[in-house]
């Protein structure tokens, strides 16, 4: 991969993500379910695994710890995903997806994230910077050779006790590096990330509306960029996928002529994929920017599990519906 387009993602609450499928849950009963499909997930290592599979080089930064961090690292290594894990003392937490193929509902259980030391804070964002300079501390490569980081992706919640300028912190060093930030977290993460300079922001619309406490979401991501976010990306169910642009009037819409039945549960990832992608290709236009976006994000419903999306991308791309507002 050429120099420049690599995405380097941070999780600094990784999980081992954990999906059954059932044909119809019944509320109090036994169900007879297949073998599940069990990898290391969180947002981050998501957005990592789907940049991947479209042949983008990537580099994975996370926690791990545990036995499940074990099992989280020799995902990563199976999967052929680049990865920095920085050990920690704490389990890593688990999340279970239950996909009811009869009603077409996806349950999450999403199990909170252990909180960190100071020290392990620190490596952590020791870790980042290695990532963003290309070395670890002993000189060698942390990425594969000729790619350089071309975007900063820091996604997902954060455990208890993080710090509060975390996101922050991330958007400055890749700022300073010369790399565009691209946030996709929830609540007070998002309103420091924008008063950061995030270079984009992707909430869902419950998310958008929680951080910023009104029903008026045109109005909510307006006050994101007011607060000095660059882009906002909103996800907004069948209707889609909004964007919006510091100076730009207006905002566009995206969606597809009919909604997609599937597993809906890594396609704000897959969508955070895309657009990081595009931004450490060079890519700019926010139409192009949103195209690519909402296109991977309904291939993701289509698969299985979060971190992969359909081939069928390309052809969801050019079904889409872009229009002014």
């Amino acid at each position: 991969m050429s120099g420049g387009k690599l995405v380097l993602t941070v999780t600094p609450n990784p999980a081992v993500d954990v999906t059954y499928t059932v044909a119809g849950i019944e509320q109090g009963s036994s169900h007879r379910v297949p073998t599940p499909l069990c990898r290391a997930g969180g947002k981050g290592l998501n957005v990592s695994r789907v940049a991947r599979q479209q042949g983008v080089a990537t580099l994975a930064v996370a926690t791990a710890g545990g036995a499940s961090g074990a099992q989280l690292r020799r995902d990563l290594e199976a999967s052929g995903i680049p990865h920095r894990l920085v050990p920690v003392a704490a389990e890593t937490r688990r999340t279970l997806a239950l996909v009811d193929t009869v009603s077409g509902l996806t349950s999450i259980f999403n199990e909170a994230g252990p909180a960190l030391s100071g020290a392990e804070w620190a490596a952590l964002a020791a870790a980042v910077v290695d990532g963003l300079e290309g070395v670890r501390p002993d000189g060698s490569p942390t990425h594969d050779a000729g790619a350089r980081p071309g975007v900063l992706v820091g996604s997902g919640s954060l455990p208890e006790g993080a710090p509060a300028d975390f996101y922050p912190g991330l958007v400055a060093l890749a700022h300073n590096a010369g790399v565009p930030a691209v946030i996709d977290t929830s609540g007070a993460g998002i309103l420091s990330a924008a008063r950061a300079g995030a270079d984009l922001l992707k909430p869902n619309h419950h998310e958008l509306m929680d951080a910023m406490g009104g029903t008026d979401l045109i109005a909510a991501a307006g006050k994101l960029m007011g607060l000095g976010a660059r882009r906002v990306l909103v996800s907004v169910g069948e209707e889609g996928m909004l964007a919006f642009e510091a100076g730009r009037p207006g905002h566009l819409q995206a969606r597809l002529p009919a909604p997609l039945a599937g597993n809906p549960t890594g396609a704000g990832d897959a969508a955070v994929a895309a657009a990081a992608v595009a931004l450490a290709g060079g890519t700019t236009d926010l139409r192009e920017i949103l195209r690519l976006a909402a296109s991977w994000g309904a291939a993701a419903v289509l698969m299985p599990g979060a971190g992969e999306i359909s081939p069928r991308h390309a052809e969801l791309a050019a079904q889409l519906i872009i229009t002014d507002h």
